[in-house]
């Protein structure tokens, strides 16, 4: 392997740092490591180790996904200790050129990449493929993106999408929206529509049920949802899936986004088979006048792992996205 070959690209989390090497003006990665960010002190020992674990010398361009805000040449990782700056980095390393774009950005380029057998169709279709998709994931967050075609490729959207206000559409959910506005101020969905909303949507319901809420972590409340040993953490779920329709199908509106809905991260894929029998489809598609334009879009979960590592390369080589 040889730094004219082949490129790097990275997908940096709270948690984990996925590398893998491209070669040149493809997409494939290759030589996967998932390496563990509480092992290094910062990013460049990280990428040293791999390029040894690889057995590679150089590479002469680099894109990183990372999970943080990208403005500038300063990068602080939101959920880990790295810091870095990108142009440092840069000339530390030698590189001819270093892209670092928002992760879920990279979520957003992937999905074209992704292989049929890792879609798991959920409702809708066929839509219209001359139209945007829409890139929606609950995780830590909720990422929200999309993907404005062009001739020969796709520009990436870079939004705060998830932070839009939380409109509740019954009395129930008027009573949730009181409760964490009382704790939190302003509810935004992503209060609700992430791992520590779900834990916060629980809550809410024990509170209007006046029932206690024993459950205290996120996977706590989906494995008893699963084996069905709490009936609030089932309804919460059931409430989350269906909130999530709702802003999803608010969201292909806003976008235009019936090209398709494409659900990312790892969190559905844990409960994908009680997600599929879940109201959200109801919620998705329940736009009155606009039904029939939701009927027709169709929703995919994506089950692939690597679609940020998918969507660093293909940035590497789109000349829309400018790192």
């Amino acid at each position: 392997m040889t730094k004219e070959n082949y490129s790097l690209v990275g997908d940096i989390g709270g948690t984990n740092a996925r590398f893998a090497l491209v070669r040149s003006g493809e997409i494939t990665p290759e030589a996967i490591e998932v390496l563990p960010c509480r092992d290094y002190d910062n990013l460049d020992s990280a990428i040293r180790d791999y390029l040894q674990r690889s057995r590679v010398a150089e590479v002469q361009e680099v894109c990183l996904a990372v999970a943080s805000p990208v403005s500038g040449t300063q990068v602080r990782m939101t959920n880990n200790h790295w810091r870095f700056d990108s142009e440092e980095v840069r000339r530390q390393f030698g590189w001819g050129a270093f892209k670092v774009i928002n992760d879920f950005t990279a979520m957003a380029l992937g999905v074209p990449h992704v292989a049929a057998d890792k879609l798991i169709h959920v409702c809708g279709g066929p839509g219209n493929t001359s139209q945007p998709r829409l890139v929606i994931g609950p995780g830590t967050g909720l990422g929200v993106s999309g993907l404005v075609p062009l001739r020969n490729g796709w520009v990436p959207l870079m939004t705060e999408g998830g932070h839009v206000d939380f409109a509740p559409t019954d009395e129930i959910e008027m009573a949730v929206l009181r409760i964490l506005k009382a704790r939190f101020g302003r509810v935004s969905v992503e209060r609700i529509l992430c791992g520590q909303g779900l834990l916060n949507l629980y809550q809410a319901h024990a509170e209007i049920q006046d029932v206690a809420a024993p459950l205290d972590a996120p996977e706590k409340i989906t494995a008893a949802a699963l084996d069905h040993s709490d009936v609030l953490a089932r309804h919460s779920l059931q409430h989350f899936c269906e909130i999530l329709g709702r802003v999803a199908g608010n969201a292909v509106l806003t976008l235009g986004g019936n090209g398709g809905v494409y659900l990312c991260g790892g969190m559905l894929p844990r409960f994908i088979d009680f997600f599929l029998d879940s109201p959200f489809q109801k919620g998705f598609e329940d736009k009155g006048r606009m039904r029939s334009l939701l009927e027709a879009t169709p929703v995919y979960v994506v089950t692939e792992d690597y679609t940020g590592l998918l969507g660093a390369a293909e940035a590497l080589i789109n000349p829309e996205v400018r790192g």
